[in-house]
């Protein structure tokens, strides 16, 4: 007779404990880079809505920007690293292939044998990794789960590009997932479309780039290393036709209409998106709308969960609050979920 199989305890309800968020020391305004790319501030700003960003120092890695988050979103949720089953982090910009940086942040914080790994969907990869956390904790895999989101773009950024360098930034956030007595994150919706990965890609592969370097003879100037690049106008196209389906379903998923919104969170990809969903989703007025791409520019996975912090941080929005998340980008992937605001620390 085959022996019966345990199940975990799975838990109903969940939601987001406590949200921390780290941004790097240095400030980049426009006008710091705009003779590089042929460019104006005026410019930056009606294509984008950036007035400035934040680029990280050299001591300001992703482990270090994660960890430094990760200790806020606890402190946040009044619980210890020891208290945490799961490490979830988000992240493109990781320059090395393991260990993946969720395990070095959990050992980090002083965790000890915790599960940890890394996701990988662009500018949607908070949302995703948010999507997962959840899950683990409904399903009873685990009572914790701190989900970070967590870029250095600018390591991947050539400066002198007219269409990506002004965009770009580093910076990290985090939030911790557990039971709730009432549900705080609604389902997932979520999907991809890699027949797009031109839009945003990066233009190389390393092993092709090592082989061009193997391949310079003496004397000759080494090929041009690996960037980030991306057809905005892709981009917007496909933000702008398709993304009013994905918050819908998100919105319809969580059982919540549009007026019943007190925010709206997107990926801080573009100003003039952001302006093209709320028409679309003929949002009221007062839903307070997350603009921090104007001074952290767009920081891919890390971005909802920076920008969620900005609106609380300022007082525009309140920890209790029913905020629509959505990420989106590179891939092109997209996850969005209705979630309740946390407190910040």
């Amino acid at each position: 007779m085959a022996a019966q199989i345990a199940t975990a305890s799975p838990v109903t309800n969940t939601a987001l404990l406590g949200l921390g968020v780290y941004r790097p020391r240095r400030v980049v305004p426009n006008s710091e880079i705009v003779d590089r790319i042929d460019s104006s501030d005026e410019w930056i700003r009606t294509r984008s809505g950036i007035t400035a960003r934040h680029w990280a120092d050299a001591d300001e890695s992703i482990v270090s920007m994660s960890v430094a988050a990760a200790d806020a979103a606890l402190r946040a949720a009044g619980l210890a690293a020891d208290q945490i089953d799961a490490v979830v982090l988000a992240t493109s910009s990781q320059m090395v292939l393991g260990p993946s940086a969720g395990a070095v942040v959990a050992t980090e914080l002083g965790m000890h044998d915790t599960a940890a790994y890394d996701v990988s969907a662009g500018c949607a990869g908070f949302c995703y990794a948010l999507g997962n956390a959840a899950s683990l904790v409904r399903a009873g895999q685990a009572r914790h789960v701190l989900v970070i989101g967590v870029e250095r773009l600018s390591d991947l950024l050539d400066q002198s590009d007219r269409t990506c360098a002004f965009i770009f930034a580093d910076g990290a956030g985090a939030v911790v997932v557990g039971p709730s007595d009432v549900e705080g994150i609604g389902p997932v919706a979520w999907g991809s479309d890699g027949s797009q990965t031109a839009a945003i890609k990066q233009d190389k592969d390393f092993m092709t780039f090592f082989n061009e370097v193997a391949a310079v003879s003496d004397g000759a100037p080494l090929p041009e290393r690996p960037y980030i690049r991306m057809n905005g106008p892709a981009v917007f196209r496909w933000a702008v036709t398709f993304l009013e389906k994905a918050c819908r379903a998100a919105l319809e998923k969580a059982g919540v209409a549009a007026e019943d919104l007190d925010a709206f969170v997107p990926h801080q990809a573009n100003s003039r998106i952001t302006d093209a969903l709320i028409r679309t989703l003929d949002l009221p007025e007062r839903v307070v709308v997350a603009r921090d791409i104007v001074e952290s520019g767009n920081t891919s996975a890390a971005s909802i969960p920076m920008a969620m912090e900005q609106i609380i941080r300022s007082g525009a929005s309140k920890p209790g609050d029913t905020a629509l998340l959505l990420g989106f980008g590179a891939g092109l992937a997209y996850a969005g979920q209705v979630v309740t605001l946390p407190p910040i620390g």
